[in-house]
């Protein structure tokens, strides 16, 4: 049971520079700094959840209610942006907080399964955003600094919001690899009973988990309430789909009990890629493909990705 490393997730970052090639080869602007801006502050928010789903899924666990969380953290922080980021930015954390903290009391204190679980949590939050915010947008107070943080940038090319991911995937990455609470996440996936007999705090695992992705998602909630002025409680459909996919394609097993945080934002930011390079071909005029159509391609390719996953795993697991 152990951080995934080797040729097991060396393919989702082959394909990643694979792909940046082939947009600064083909198309004009691709690496001009409004593209580079727009693609790390927009995906921000996906690295942000797949990080948070990478931990819990490393456990053996899943956690289908980011998307609505996110969309209640944001229109959370978007009623609270008249007193600024300062408050507003800790209320959507704390919104994905107790969402986190719901599911942990359902999984860990009740022994339901993940899945039921987080599905409630999830049916509950996207009520409670519509009812929250009458079912409309709730645009955001512009006269505070509320606004700052989703569209200011440093040296007018790398957005706040991406520094702040950047901060979260390292805090990760750090509890996983080099604490004792990142050793139990991984037993808890390989077999949590074992993990409990030997005497591993399985359960502050577990809850610990479902906490950081509530957390994450808060805050990708105020990512996106921030960065396009208004809280959006019809957004995050489909999120929590999105960040299993990076954490399949980042090469963590579902299954639990092995994974890498650095291949999941790599996950992240590749189907953020194929997303962005769909555009340009559109711009291009060569093609016309509407989102029904890139939604497609990019399932297919999440497919072909994960089948080369599995080739490279085979030659590991019978080294092992």
């Amino acid at each position: 049971m152990r951080p995934l490393g080797g040729g097991t997730h060396l393919t989702v970052w082959v394909a990643l520079a694979l792909l940046i090639l082939l947009g600064y080869l083909r198309y004009d602007n691709f690496l001009s700094a409004y593209n580079i801006s727009s693609f790390l502050g927009y995906n921000s928010m996906f690295v942000l959840i797949s990080v948070g789903m990478c931990l819990v899924i490393m456990t053996g666990g899943i956690d289908l209610s980011v998307g609505a969380v996110a969309a209640l953290a944001s229109v959370t922080a978007a009623l609270l942006s008249p007193l600024g980021l300062l408050v507003a930015l800790p209320a959507g954390m704390l919104t994905g907080l107790v969402a986190g903290a719901i599911n942990a009391g359902l999984i860990v204190g009740l022994r339901l399964p993940p899945f039921m679980a987080t599905l409630a949590t999830m049916l509950a939050a996207r009520g409670t955003s519509l009812v929250v915010s009458d079912r409309q947008a709730v645009s955001v107070d512009w006269s505070s600094d509320f606004t700052a943080l989703g569209m200011n940038k440093i040296a007018s090319i790398l957005p706040w919001t991406i520094v702040v991911a950047i901060l979260v995937v390292v805090v990760a990455w750090y509890i996983l690899e080099k604490t004792s609470l990142g050793r139990t996440v991984l037993a808890v996936g390989g077999n949590a009973e074992a993990a409990h007999l030997m005497g591993l705090k399985t359960s502050r695992a577990l809850i610990f988990v479902y906490l950081f992705s509530g957390a994450c998602a808060g805050l990708a909630g105020v990512f996106l309430a921030s960065g396009y002025g208004a809280g959006q409680p019809l957004e995050g459909q489909g999120w929590e789909l999105a960040a299993i996919a990076a954490v399949v394609v980042g090469g963590t097993l579902l299954t639990g009990g092995m994974g890498s945080v650095p291949a999941t934002v790599a996950g992240a930011l590749l189907f953020g890629l194929v997303f962005n390079l769909l555009n340009f071909e559109n711009g291009l005029g060569v093609i016309s493909l509407s989102a029904y159509w890139q939604s497609v391609i990019r399932g297919a390719f999440l497919l072909v990705v994960i089948l080369l996953q599995v080739r490279l795993a085979r030659p590991a697991a019978a080294k092992a």
